[in-house]
């Protein structure tokens, strides 16, 4: 029986994303498959945000008759030549001056208006008026806005909704508008399920297709999402053909790479022509352009943030072409960089960035850099290009990043580096509500990486839990070893930290002395962080040597991080707070308390932004949801410690 797979196969290409680009739409047109779409009409009313596909010109004057602009008494200025202070002149209220509102049609013989506060109505048959009035005052006269035949709107503009009344205004009713451009989004692999669904070892929710969908449909497009394909080649060739038959454009998301179930360069290829696989780009390399049917069809990877950028890079100008429209530019401004960024030549990298403006200077943070972290794409607020002959971006180097966000948005983001706390995710939620114009992001680098990003100007706050073995107080000792006294700290919380633990405890893990056992072992947290600190000041009491403990140089970054590594069963154990344990339905032995304070430089301390922050630490809302988490006291929370 013939082996209905294709054979593994690499890359076909590898080209920069300039030659790819001009690769694909130069191909594209010449195939003639990016000229607009032809138009359709719609009635006006449904026509917000569509492209117009041709001129729109009015079929009707606006005002179409004159009317009175304001309300008054419509008169003759040749009636009213004669007035003035010294001599007010009287009108008749039958045949001189006859009463209307704004908007009412003026009547025959009539040419101008007196508005009602410049009258005095002696009586109920006569009105007197100081100063003559002049031809036209206070009349809008017949296209005064917009004249018959008059353009309304050129081609391939976007109807925003003064368009729309322009429109209306001007007698026409049904325009010719773009098609929104289709396009098809196949989720492909065998592993994936939909959202909701019960979960099995192995699975992946199918969450790709939605972000996808919810991109063209930003751009203008109409998404279609066809419903999951398995690793079967032949029904993927199906899907694709499908697809091609009744979409503008078709994006199959992963098995775009050269694995040995990536099946969408050969079925793009048995079906049609593919014109690009692989791209020098990172993340996103595992591109696939072709075309089936006259149809432009994608492989882009299964990673999210891969999926995204080839979605992006390759697709959006699609769409804009079809509508007839030309793609626009984000705003880019200038930030440092404060520290160093490695970058492999080879590839042009797009690094996420969280960007906030720290004193006078627009800052940008890198974010997780791997492909499939999603988060990394919510919480990114621009990106950062790096050219494929570049190794990086060196220390306080000014760099230009393309925001994601509206640069207000960024100017009004707090940003908090340091030790990951999960009272921060809660302080970020009650600062929105309370103040909806303000933002906190945090980035979890560690207690001590979080005062050296103070140190660089990184942030405006830090969190930190560092332990001083020799006074057994936290924080303080390290603030003045690295930053000087020009710092305030406060108190966020007093927490649990401990070891995280399956739940029913199967290896019977008593403590901290249990961790150099042969059948243990243990998940860390990197270098720098409070908890690692921590751990080594327990193991040092103990008498043990971290050589001894299997697991001891696997590190984590995130509380959560250590909980779903034990939940997972990668690890046996892991030091960290209760509230992780508890949100994951752990077992947890305590270990410690200790102080979780913010650090907060005297130059941002006094700032609004930083005072509203403050606030909403001290309500009792915010440390009521910190309360029920489990594992916290809020006795002390918001209150300085020590002096300022």
């Amino acid at each position: 029986m013939k082996d209905s797979k294709p054979a593994r196969t690499v890359y076909l290409s590898n080209l920069s994303l300039k030659e790819a680009g001009e690769k694909w739409l130069s191909e594209l047109a010449k195939q003639d498959l990016l000229a607009p779409l032809a138009g359709e009409t719609v009635p006006v009313d449904d026509s917000l945000h569509r492209v117009t596909a041709e001129p729109v010109f009015a079929l009707a004057s606006s005002p179409h008759n004159h009317c009175a602009a304001m309300d008054g008494f419509a008169v003759r200025f040749t009636d009213t030549v004669n007035a003035s202070e010294a001599e007010p002149l009287r009108l008749s209220l039958a045949s001189q001056a006859l009463p209307l509102d704004t908007g009412d049609p003026m009547p025959e013989g009539f040419d101008t208006v007196i508005m009602i506060e410049d009258v005095d109505p002696v009586s109920r048959e006569e009105i007197e008026i100081t100063s003559p009035a002049t031809p036209w005052q206070h009349v809008r006269t017949v296209g005064e806005d917009i004249v018959a035949t008059e353009l309304v709107l050129p081609e391939n503009q976007l109807i925003r909704p003064v368009d729309l009344a322009a429109m209306l205004a001007g007698g026409v009713t049904g325009v010719k508008v773009r098609p929104r451009p289709v396009v098809s989004i196949i989720p492909t692999g065998s592993e994936l399920v939909q959202p909701g669904s019960e979960l099995h070892r192995g699975d992946i929710i199918e969450f790709n297709s939605r972000l996808l969908a919810g991109m063209a449909a930003e751009w203008g497009a109409r998404a279609v999402r066809h419903e999951i394909v398995p690793d079967d080649f032949e029904e993927l060739k199906r899907t694709i053909a499908d697809a091609a038959q009744n979409s503008h454009i078709a994006v199959i998301n992963a098995g775009s790479s050269a694995g040995r179930e990536d099946f969408t360069m050969h079925a793009i290829r048995e079906l049609g022509e593919v014109l690009v696989h692989g791209v020098r780009i990172r993340p996103g390399k595992p591109v696939v352009l072709g075309v089936v049917d006259r149809t432009p069809v994608l492989g882009i990877p299964g990673y999210p943030v891969s999926a995204v950028l080839d979605m992006e890079l390759f697709t959006r100008p699609l769409v804009y072409r079809l509508l007839g429209r030309s793609e626009p530019a984000r705003r880019k401004v200038s930030a440092r960089m404060p520290r160093k960024i490695a970058s492999g030549l080879g590839a042009e990298e797009f690094v996420r960035v969280k960007v906030g403006k720290v004193g006078d200077n627009l800052v940008a943070t890198p974010v997780e850099r791997g492909a499939g972290a999603l988060m990394s794409l919510v919480r990114a607020d621009g990106l950062l290009r790096i050219p494929e002959d570049s190794e990086g971006v060196k220390a306080d180097q000014t760099v230009t990043i393309e925001l994601l966000k509206e640069l207000d948005d960024v100017k009004n983001t707090i940003i908090v580096l340091g030790s990951h706390d999960i009272s921060l995710d809660i302080l970020a939620s009650e600062l929105r509500k309370s103040y909806p114009s303000l933002t906190l992001a945090s980035a979890h680098v560690g207690s001590l990486g979080g005062l050296m990003a103070l140190k660089r100007g990184e942030a405006h706050l830090a969190g930190t839990h560092l332990l001083d073995e020799k006074t057994g107080d936290y924080n303080i000792s390290y603030i003045q070893r690295y930053l000087g006294d020009n710092v305030g700290l406060v108190n966020l919380v007093f927490r649990q930290q401990g070891l995280i633990i399956a739940a029913g405890n199967p290896k019977n893990i008593a403590g901290v002395e249990d961790l150099v056992r042969d059948d243990i072992i243990f998940i860390n947290r990197q270098k720098g962080a409070g908890t690692r600190v921590l751990l080594d000041y327990k193991l040092k009491q103990s008498d043990i040597d971290a050589v001894d403990i299997s697991g001891y140089e696997r590190e984590e970054y995130t509380h959560m991080a250590v909980a779903a590594a034990v939940k997972d069963g990668a690890a046996d154990a892991g030091l960290g707070i209760l509230a992780a344990a508890r949100a994951l339905k752990l077992d947890f032995i305590a270990v410690a308390t200790e102080r979780y304070d913010l650090a907060i430089p005297d130059r941002h301390f006094d700032s609004d932004m930083i005072q509203a922050l403050l606030s909403v630490i001290r309500t009792r809302g915010f440390q009521d949801r910190v309360m029920e988490l489990g594992g916290y006291d809020t006795s002390q929370t918001g209150k300085l410690v020590g002096e300022r």
